[in-house]
């Protein structure tokens, strides 16, 4: 499946690969075949704080307000490694990026209605789980674009998501043009200003 902005009418094109089931023709009772409306409900956008992460929050407002569906914002703590008299994650770490994501859901604002939650473990793992716990639709997440040895020693969370998610996932590089809503450069840029 792949899906991309429609930047001359706005919204979203969903093209199904061969493979992929296909959805089946509606007949309009006009005498044309009409295709039954995409729907989505539960979007989920993992976000670690980088530009890039709120980059895939930029796209992830539009969508969920053109399908009418619920924003799920989610970052991932990893857990330090084991260390004597120290805990796996400190607690006020958490509650920092608990607001952090709640700032940040300050900026989706009333335009769509989002949750925001914070998990502990591996990225990959966190967000593939999270995925089937709230049984989401889309997963849009962004990408660094790491090459080479930095790909090879860090590995590609969004490379993971993409070959173990139960749903479709969006991929916003960080070096894709940027999503214009309403004459603005970006949403998350704009709350940031004020």
């Amino acid at each position: 499946m792949k899906i991309k902005l429609n930047d001359k009418e706005g919204g979203v094109i969903v093209k199904l690969g061969p493979n992929e089931p296909q959805l089946t023709p509606v007949n309009s009772g006009e005498g044309e075949a009409l295709l039954p409306l995409f729907q989505l409900s539960r979007i989920l956008v993992p976000l670690d704080f980088s530009d890039c992460s709120k980059k895939a929050l930029d796209y992830a407002i539009p969508f969920a307000r053109q399908f009418g569906a619920e924003l799920t914002l989610l970052h991932v703590v990893k857990p330090y490694p084991p260390i004597a008299e120290m805990g796996p994650v400190d607690p006020e770490t958490l509650q920092d990026e608990q607001t952090n994501l709640e700032a940040l859901r300050g900026v989706v604002g009333t335009a769509v209605p989002a949750k925001t939650f914070v998990r502990v473990g591996d990225p990959d793992v966190e967000i593939i789980q999270a995925a089937k716990d709230h049984r989401i639709d889309l997963i849009i997440l962004s990408t660094h674009g790491r090459r080479g040895l930095n790909r090879l020693l860090l590995g590609s969370t969004a490379e993971k998501v993409v070959r173990q998610a139960g749903c479709p996932v969006l991929i916003v590089r960080e070096n894709e043009h940027d999503f214009i809503v309403s004459g603005s450069t970006n949403m998350t840029e704009n709350a940031a200003q004020k």
